[in-house]
């Protein structure tokens, strides 16, 4: 294929990895068709942190300014008693300093829609995904749940944790899902009190954490997680409300609680997932590929995984751009480039995933400790430095 050809791209999904590959692919003059099985790019969710390669892939894209008028300049984590009484946390100029000041804390549908907004002359097509992929050799025919079929040359899966390309071209959500114990549901409040601004306060009791950080517009965000054997002690768990699940869950608690579950009767949309990594032995199949959490999900609590699915995203652009659009070379460079980089990823969060609920009070109080002496930068180089730096070089974008 010469480096003029005009690829057609299909991607499904519109949350990170999806429009940052639409707006990838248009640069180099593909034509892209965007779906998205929600009715809008989604609002809401949960708050990020936002740095390395990700970081550079926005700044490639000149999104940084808009990211940092979204973002919040995150303070302190504090963690504090059932008391309200601080007993751990440290300053995130531990982060900044060891990121050169590129860092930002920012909801993620924040981000999202700040990419979306970006592109031009992508299709998008809301309300809709994809539901049968039939290859050939020289073509690929796509039936979606509303849309009339399409031929394109290439279909992406960009649609996450549940990817649906995913289960179509490579088998059972389950052979690739790999749980790491956890729980995970965030939501907002408006009017909540007390507000400490630019503060993410965290309180724990074994196997469960509930934390909050004041947001604009007098809205509040909420974060519960906790341990997988809690919800096995409902029994038949699945049919029941999630605010019933996390009522009877965080009912023994403390702290503040009970006022925001008591609160949390007017709150209308809950996230609420399994804490998982997708670990897969290749990303591509004929001329099907997955992108970001749907290719190798490294888990919520892992912290950077829509800045992977940004690098992932950009990655797959440049590669079928340095091939001249021959998508088994470039599907090859890819996989080749990222999977070692994104599996070291995957093997920290797992590491990482027990300090946000540890299981024993002892764990909690160890936790704790160890984030008091974050204020010592040697301390803090060797519990998070090698997490925090990406060892991965993007290739310069010549288009």
């Amino acid at each position: 294929m010469s480096a003029n050809a005009r690829l057609r791209c299909v991607i499904n999904g519109g949350g990170i990895a999806g429009p940052t590959l639409a707006y990838w692919l248009r640069r180099l003059g593909h034509d892209v068709l965007l779906i998205e099985e929600a009715p809008s790019i989604r609002t809401g969710g949960y708050v990020v942190d936002f740095w390395g390669v990700g970081y550079d892939v926005a700044e490639k894209m000149g999104l940084l300014p808009r990211i940092h008028e979204l973002g919040y300049r995150v303070r302190e984590v504090r963690l504090v008693d059932e008391r309200g009484r601080k007993t751990g946390g440290f300053s995130t100029d531990v982060f900044r300093r060891m990121l050169n000041g590129r860092f930002t804390s920012l909801g993620r549908s924040d981000l999202s829609n700040a990419i979306y907004g970006s592109l031009d002359g992508v299709e998008t097509v809301f309300e809709d995904s994809i539901v049968a992929i039939d290859q050939e050799p020289e073509v690929v025919h796509v039936r979606f749940e509303q849309a009339a079929p399409r031929e394109a040359d290439l279909v992406i899966g960009a649609d996450g944790l549940h990817s649906r390309v995913r289960q179509i071209a490579f088998g059972l959500h389950s052979a690739f899902e790999v749980s790491l114990g956890y729980h995970i549901a965030a939501f907002e409040l408006a009017g909540y009190q007390p507000r400490d601004e630019l503060v993410y306060v965290s309180h724990a009791v074994p196997g469960k954490q509930i934390s909050r950080f004041a947001l604009r517009d007098d809205k509040t965000l909420f974060l519960f997680i906790f341990r997988d054997e809690h919800l096995a002690r409902l029994g038949a768990w699945h049919g029941c409300d999630r605010k019933q699940v996390l009522t009877q869950v965080f009912a023994d608690v403390g702290w503040e609680c009970p006022q925001v579950l008591a609160a949390m009767s007017n709150v209308g949309d809950i996230y609420f997932d399994r804490v998982s990594q997708i670990r897969m032995d290749r990303w591509t199949k004929g001329r099907i590929a997955l992108v970001g959490d749907a290719a190798a999900c490294v888990s919520l609590l892992a912290g950077e995984g829509t800045g992977l699915a940004m690098a992932e995203a950009y990655m797959l652009a440049v590669a079928l751009h340095g091939c001249a659009g021959d998508h088994r070379q470039a599907f090859t460079q890819y996989q080749d480039a990222l999977m070692p980089f994104v599996r070291s990823k995957q093997e920290s969060a797992a590491k990482f995933a027990s300090s946000f609920a540890p299981t024993t009070s002892i764990g909690i109080a160890f936790r704790d400790a160890v984030t008091r002496l974050m204020r010592v930068p040697l301390i803090a180089n060797y519990f998070i430095g090698r997490d925090l730096r990406d060892n991965l070089r993007l290739p310069a974008a010549t288009f």
